[in-house]
């Protein structure tokens, strides 16, 4: 008798910690109450919910623009496009100094090209020219249409002539630059 009342302390043993596992779990996981959405309609609305709502990031005085393009387009990313804004102007202004046409085909818009190409052709570059220093002054303009993203960007550059720190000269330029493919980097500058 006494190894058949071994088994029966054995199941109770065991039915206890079976209880207290179960109350552990309710107390962690804890319980249905039917007034609660299912899983998947509370993740089907979440989702909507994400897609609808678009997130601007703060932006500055001088930026307050590129809203408009945010709104259509929440993808865009703003740093990088005045960066890539920034180093195209230094490599297209690098390319009309120098009369480096292939470089310049690629960068600008027909227009603009056959507008730098007659400079260069009659002279108005000056190979001897060189970056000093180049900021970006702030976006004047921004526009999504028809799928074309188009950004007028103020720049103040100033070039310094050889190695003569006497000669700087300021200017100051807005250049348009404009994205037919969404969400591609490849901008072109279609206006100066």
């Amino acid at each position: 008798m006494v190894y058949g009342d071994l088994q029966f302390f054995d199941i109770i043993i065991f039915a206890v910690i079976a209880v207290f596992i179960i109350y552990r779990l309710r107390s962690v996981l804890g319980k249905r109450t039917g007034f609660q959405k299912s899983a998947p309609e509370q993740n089907f609305i979440k989702k909507e919910s994400d897609q609808s709502e678009q997130t601007i990031p703060q932006l500055s005085d001088k930026e307050q623009k590129f809203e408009v393009v945010y709104k259509k387009t929440p993808s865009f990313d703003h740093k990088a496009f005045l960066e890539g804004a920034k180093k195209a102007f230094e490599i297209i202004i690098t390319a009309f100094n120098k009369g480096d046409k292939n470089t310049l085909k690629n960068l600008v818009s027909k227009d603009v090209y056959g507008a730098f190409e007659s400079a260069i052709d009659s002279g108005s570059n000056n190979p001897n020219s060189q970056f000093y220093s180049l900021i970006i002054d702030g976006v004047e303009d921004a526009s999504v249409e028809n799928g074309i993203i188009t950004i007028s960007v103020n720049f103040v550059s100033e070039q310094i002539l050889g190695d003569n720190e006497d000669k700087i000269y300021k200017n100051k330029d807005t250049w348009v630059f404009e994205n037919q493919q969404l969400n591609t980097p490849n901008w072109v500058l279609v206006s100066t």
